[in-house]
């Protein structure tokens, strides 16, 4: 089946992207009811009670499902790689979405053991891909600019990235998707996710960057170099549209986009590790209420991704120091949800059950 795809580069502001309500609080006492009188001692399934009341409240019920669970990966190529920022030739995006598609790569692997329909989208990749049954080619060009000396992107590239990711969550909810994750690959996206973080999160570069792909020390020195220098290059905006244009990737923005539409449409969001996040926070800045659908998959061993998830409050249910990206961290964490689930719907009740509870 070939299911090449042509995005439209001409989208401007005009063109209003997902609006994201925020969670009806109104279900959370039922919720919380519900799981208090499992056979258990109140709260001693942790984060799984946390878990199953979020998935409830982001579907209105008190008997949440999980369905046709689905992962996107994007991917795209940089400008700045040009600089040096990563030890791996540019080259690699191409081969490894060609690995994705023969069914290769981790997140195949880990696809195929969490249940998740997979589906690899170009961002906008170096390379020319033949039509694939996994692949949407909706590039945005041939990679980036480089943001070392001019904005990766244009204000309309920006926002027609961010448009076209939501239309391919939205073809996913047409399917009866309830449940997404996002991966992504790109060489040098780290260096895209360390200059977004920095700006969104109003933190020091230096808090930001890490090894990405297996940088030595003095790659790791040179990559902060680059990277504040791109910063200071560029005027400071709170703009979120120009901060993602000027240091983002084609992945990144429609990752962003894809939040949007996945929080809009009420799935739950599974978040990967430090490239995925990034996304989010442009997510975030245009719409705080997708945070509300998101759960934080993992903390990577990249060495901003923890201070991301401080910046979100969030409680990751992995840490197994992972750094691959692909969406690995998220579909790692998909049985956590099917037990959740499981748990809320299967579980007796005390009353159910004849087990008595303990004195008052």
């Amino acid at each position: 089946m070939n299911r090449t795809i042509q995005a439209d580069t001409h989208m401007t502001t005009s063109h209003s992207l997902p609006h994201v309500a925020p969670l009806e609080p109104s279900l959370r006492a039922d919720l919380q009811r519900i799981i208090d009188l499992k056979t258990k001692p109140p709260g001693s399934l942790g984060q799984l009670e946390t878990l199953a009341r979020q998935m409830g409240m982001i579907q209105r019920t008190t008997q949440p499902t999980i369905v046709r669970p689905a992962m996107i990966v994007f991917a795209a190529d940089h400008g700045i790689a040009n600089a040096g920022v990563s030890p791996y030739p540019q080259a690699v995006t191409a081969q490894m979405v060609l690995n994705f598609l023969a069914g290769g790569a981790a997140i195949n692997a880990f696809s195929r053991v969490a249940g998740l329909e997979l589906e690899v989208v170009n961002a906008g990749v170096a390379h020319t891909f033949e039509p694939h049954e996994r692949l949407v080619d909706i590039p945005l060009g041939k990679g980036t600019r480089n943001f070392a000396q001019e904005p990766a992107m244009t204000r309309d590239e920006a926002l027609a990235a961010m448009h076209a990711g939501a239309e391919r969550v939205r073809c996913h909810a047409a399917l009866g998707t309830n449940v997404i994750g996002f991966g992504e690959m790109g060489i040098a996206n780290t260096s895209s996710a360390a200059c977004l973080m920095s700006r969104l999160c109003g933190a020091p570069i230096d808090d930001c960057v890490g090894r990405g792909t297996g940088l030595d020390n003095a790659g790791l020195v040179k990559k902060r170099n680059v990277l504040a220098a791109a910063l200071a290059h560029h005027p400071v905006s709170d703009d979120p549209l120009d901060v993602l244009a000027t240091f983002g990737g084609f992945e990144i923005a429609m990752m962003a986009g894809a939040y949007l539409a996945a929080a809009e449409a009420r799935m739950t969001i599974v978040v990967d590790g430090f490239i995925a996040t990034s996304a989010l926070l442009v997510a975030d800045a245009f719409a705080p209420a997708v945070r509300d659908y998101c759960v934080f998959a993992h903390a990577s061993h990249e060495a901003g991704h923890r201070r991301m998830l401080d910046y979100f409050g969030a409680v990751p249910l992995l840490a197994l120091d992972l750094r691959l990206g692909e969406g690995t961290g998220a579909a790692l964490a998909m049985p956590l949800l099917r037990a959740a689930v499981a748990f809320i719907n299967e579980m007796a009740s005390f009353e159910s059950a004849g087990v008595a509870q303990r004195d008052a």
